[in-house]
Formats: C-alpha cells, sequence, structure tokens
C-alpha cells in the first residue's frame, strides 16, 4: 500500500462539482491498494498517517501529529499511485488491486483512522474527482507499506 500524504490548510474533493469531502487544516493522504495487500499494510498506513509529526509545536519544530493539533485527513483513493514507469512511457498497473478488493482497504484505513478520534472525509470510489488541495509549507510525505522508500 502506497500513501502520499501533503499538509494542506484546506482542501476539498469534487465529483461533478459537487464537493464530496472538505477539511480545513490536516492532512490529504492519497492512497493506492496493491493486489497482495491485506490487514498488516492497511493498519501500517493508517498509524503512521495518524503519528505523523509534521505539524509545528510551540518552538516552530515538526513535532506534532494530525491528532495533537485537532486537524482531520481528507482520503482519497487513487490507484495511479502504482503506475510502474519504468519500460515505455505509459504507466502499468497491474500491481494494483482490483477495485473491491482496493475499496475494502482504503475504507479499513478510514476505520482505523476514525477509531483514533481523527475526522475524515472521503472521495469517491472510483470517480473522476476534481482535488483542491492548499499545501501548508509545502509538506509532502511518501509512505510505502512494504518500505521500498
Amino acid at each position: 500500500m502506497r500513501a502520499v500524504i501533503q499538509r494542506v490548510s484546506r482542501a476539498r474533493v469534487s465529483v461533478a462539482s459537487e464537493t464530496v469531502g472538505r477539511i480545513g487544516q490536516g492532512l490529504v493522504a492519497l492512497i493506492g491498494v496493491e493486489s497482495d495487500d491485506g490487514q498488516e499494510d492497511v493498519r501500517y498506513i493508517a498509524d503512521k498517517i495518524a503519528g505523523l509529526r509534521v505539524f509545528e509545536d510551540a518552538d516552530g519544530k515538526m513535532n506534532r501529529s494530525v491528532q495533537e493539533t485537532g486537524g482531520g485527513v481528507l482520503a482519497v483513493s487513487q490507484f495511479t499511485l502504482l503506475g510502474d514507469c519504468r519500460k515505455g512511457r505509459r504507466p502499468s498497473f497491474t500491481t494494483a488491486a482490483p477495485p473491491d478488493r482496493a475499496e475494502a482497504l482504503y475504507l479499513r484505513v478510514v476505520e482505523l483512522l476514525e477509531e483514533q478520534n481523527i475526522p475524515v472525509a472521503l472521495g469517491r470510489f472510483r470517480a473522476h474527482m476534481d482535488v483542491d488541495i492548499t499545501n501548508d509549507g509545502p509538506v509532502t510525505i511518501l509512505l510505502d507499506s512494504r518500505r521500498h522508500f
């Protein structure tokens, strides 16, 4: 499972000009699910998102998590994070999980975040979405449950 995490001052996701998810200060989590991901991968990604210390403390150091700041998470499923561009010019998505499995694991990440009292807004699975992100910093973190990077 892969995720791109961005610290934001605000973000929203729209489908067909309708806002379906919105947060103020917090994190946008773009989440890609691989075909052989399981509960261990889900737990790793959810725990990392909840605990990432990317918000400034009183001394101006990135030392606080989204939990500590009371921020929210906008979780957006994004299978293109699994695009393999090593050969040719068109990404291959052969390692991406089938939609039903991907949606179930993506929603499990959301549940685990909510269990930690983090407000979570969602994109719409398998929809063409417009995601408006106002980066704060910018701060962008890459996560991979297999620790490839």
